[in-house]
């Protein structure tokens, strides 16, 4: 990693030179948050899905990262349940958009740009933005860890020409709860799909919440940390076009604690193993129980 990335990174892991403002996106008619900076005409925004099982107040502190960093962060808070309707969310972050565009924000000085755009998201929220970008056309797209959603977000994505951040954790791209490699071989525009080492799908949860108690693992502040500066820098340079930030929407750069991996290969390594005999696979498992 070379000295001007790792300092871009070590400078977006903190929070930005924003004062950051908490609204209530039910005012508008749909329930949620939004964070703004204090001020601004013309930002960006993102529209954030949440988890499985949890809701806005579980991305708090990411959330308020964001838009300390100049960007409207606005989560819609629904599909809580433990049968979510993943269409249903993907509407619900088209109206926040809808929300951030339309209506004046904060003391009523606050604006969004109608063309810088994203749709994210974490676990099924990923899976949720996805299904939504495939709805309407948005400057990027960011799936944090993705987790298969239904319909599949990859029965989508070869349609959608939107650039894409997809993050998955190293040690679990390949299992049945990460669609990253899917999703990143079928999407239609250019994309990343970077992993990060020593990470957990739901590592970026914050608080008390449900799949902690069901084994769901519990927050990663340093995980958090790294991938809300690899968010922040990607929708920097694609929401603003801001050059400082180019290295992050770059699949070459080479980032600490983290590799790009091509989606094609690791298809193909996971093929062949479904086809190694079972006594093969029953070794990579218990050694995988070891770790």
């Amino acid at each position: 990693m070379s000295a001007s990335v790792k300092s871009l990174l070590s400078t977006l892991t903190v929070r930005g030179p924003h004062r950051v403002l908490r609204g209530n996106l039910a005012i508008a008619g749909q329930p949620g948050v939004v964070y703004t900076p204090e001020t601004g005409r013309d930002l960006p925004a993102v529209a954030f899905g949440h988890g499985w099982l949890t809701g806005p107040n579980n991305y708090r502190t990411f959330l308020e990262h964001l838009a300390s960093w100049g960007i409207v962060t606005a989560a819609p808070d629904t599909e809580r349940g433990p049968v979510p309707s993943h269409r249903g969310l993907a509407t619900d972050l088209l109206t926040t958009l809808d929300i951030c565009t339309g209506v004046r924000l904060g003391d009523g000085t606050i604006t969004v740009h109608p063309e810088r755009l994203a749709l994210a998201g974490h676990g099924m929220g990923a899976g949720a933005a996805v299904l939504a970008a495939a709805q309407r056309r948005v400057a990027a797209v960011a799936a944090l860890f993705p987790a298969p959603t239904s319909p599949a977000a990859e029965s989508v994505s070869p349609d959608i020409d939107t650039p894409a951040l997809i993050v998955a954790a190293s040690g679990d791209i390949d299992s049945l709860g990460s669609n990253a490699v899917p999703l990143a071989c079928a999407w239609g525009g250019p994309s990343i799909l970077r992993t990060l080492d020593h990470a957990s799908r739901n590592g970026l949860v914050e608080g008390r919440r449900i799949p902690a108690a069901l084994g769901g693992g519990k927050h990663e502040a340093k995980i958090t940390r790294l991938t809300r500066a690899l968010l922040t820098g990607y929708l920097l340079h694609t929401l603003l076009g801001d050059k400082t930030y180019a290295p992050f929407t770059d699949p070459t750069t080479k980032i600490t604690r983290t590799h790009v991996i091509d989606p094609e290969v690791a298809l193909a390594d996971a093929e062949e193993d479904r086809h190694q005999p079972p006594a093969v696979v029953l070794a990579q498992l218990l050694k995988t129980l070891r770790k």
